[in-house]
């Protein structure tokens, strides 16, 4: 099946977008083929959520279901919750402890690594029915991705030709990474919304550092960053992965006493800041390619992975982490922040309205295209600023180079040298 004879692509520069990429049931068929089951590092979430042996997570790998556990050896495996016999699901709590996993349907068993260790029935009852007799429990095991970790974050791809993920996330990545990880993390809640859209306008979102300022003013208002942000963006070889920074306000103390001069509140607990870092970094959001992003805004830590539905909708679910080491202070004004992001955040609300936005108004528009012109058009490459789309065009020239389109791949072959 040909996915792309009617798209048209500014693939020099990725200037201009076509809307049918946001709609299209056979593109997003093609996405789950060269993406997320392809070369890429997908995240599966945290070492926190599961540190004792037996733990288990169940999650989302674009919109496959599957398992992430510790096993009895302490290494952590993740697998596609889909028994191998009858293809019922195969775990159906969304986390807790087990020393095996049992289909429900016909009880056939898995251990930690997704290995059949158990049939009933297989060889019958007094010399009727049962499983033929070359049977062999090795090859109706569970599939498995390959796991890599990074400072507590846990990583899968199906793909055997995926790169090292250190060389995935690149230095441009892992310096910030270390930064949100600086010190053991542990898990205080989770947040999960579903959205009316498509989830590479949310992505999109991610990489736009324009919008900052414009659209939330509440956010302005109080001090956390000014109508025109003060910080930059930072891009991995690819451009697929971004670093965007922003700073305080420099001409405010921090976020509490501007707020208090400018509106009222009945607790403005939220709006106080402690820069635990020491570097006046506002906010600080770290977007891997092609699923998720780490955040920071003022000491509020979080994790937001996307999860797919179908064209036209996808998840958030984010884990909310704190320190461990966090004073009892410090600990209740992370939990305040929860306000800035989430469902219902003042911040992220509005990124999620934004993107419902987009996919209301392009219905029966597919060949119009969208555009993509702050920054300009020239190489994409890290900026010292943020009044850019310089990240949202990176992503947007990784994706066709994955997507493999026949517009774009003769114009994205000096990537295979990167």
């Amino acid at each position: 099946m040909n996915y792309n004879d009617d798209l048209h692509w500014e693939s020099k520069n990725f200037s201009n977008i076509p809307l049918s990429v946001f709609s299209d049931e056979n593109i997003y068929k093609r996405e789950i083929e060269k993406i997320f089951i392809g070369p890429v590092w997908l995240f599966l979430g945290l070492e926190a959520e599961i540190p004792n042996s037996g733990d288990f997570i169940t999650n989302f790998a674009g919109d496959i279901p599957i398992v992430v556990n510790r096993s009895k050896d302490g290494n952590i495996y993740a697998f596609v919750n889909r028994c191998a016999h009858r293809s019922s699901t195969v775990v159906r709590e969304l986390r807790g402890n087990s020393k095996n996993h049992t289909c429900i349907y016909h009880r056939w068993c898995y251990n930690h690594k997704g290995e059949l260790t158990g049939v009933p029935y297989q060889n019958g009852i007094n010399g009727k029915g049962g499983l033929p007799d070359d049977f062999n429990k090795n090859s109706h095991c569970l599939k498995r991705l390959k796991v890599e970790l990074y400072k507590g974050a846990i990583f899968g791809s199906f793909s055997d030709k995926v790169e090292p993920l250190l060389d995935y996330l690149g230095p441009e990545i892992i310096k910030p990474l270390d930064r949100f990880f600086s010190k053991p993390v542990e898990i205080l809640g989770y947040m999960r919304q579903r959205i009316d859209g498509n989830w590479k306008s949310y992505f999109e979102n991610l990489t736009d550092g324009i919008h900052a300022g414009l659209l939330h003013q509440l956010a302005v208002k109080m001090g956390l960053w000014g109508s025109t942000p003060d910080g930059g963006i930072k891009l991995d070889r690819y451009g697929r992965h971004s670093h965007y920074y922003i700073n305080y306000l420099k001409d405010t103390k921090y976020n509490g006493e501007y707020f208090k001069n400018k509106l009222a509140l009945n607790d403005l607990t939220f709006s106080e800041t402690v820069d635990e870092w020491d570097d006046d970094i506002s906010t600080d959001t770290i977007s891997i390619f092609p699923n998720v992003m780490f955040a920071t805004v003022s000491n509020f830590l979080m994790t937001e992975q996307i999860r797919l539905v179908n064209p036209g909708e996808f998840e958030l679910l984010s884990i909310v982490i704190g320190y461990k080491e966090d004073s009892p202070i410090l600990r209740k004004l992370r939990q305040h922040q929860v306000a800035w992001l989430g469902p219902a955040g003042y911040v992220a609300l509005e990124d999620s309205e934004a993107g419902a936005l987009i996919h209301k108004a392009i219905k029966g528009q597919d060949k119009e295209h969208s555009y993509l012109g702050y920054g300009g058009h020239g190489k994409i490459k890290s900026s010292d600023n943020v009044l850019t789309e310089i990240g949202v065009r990176g992503f947007w020239r990784y994706y066709c180079y994955l997507m493999d389109f026949d517009s774009t791949r003769d114009n994205l072959k000096y990537l295979d040298s990167f």
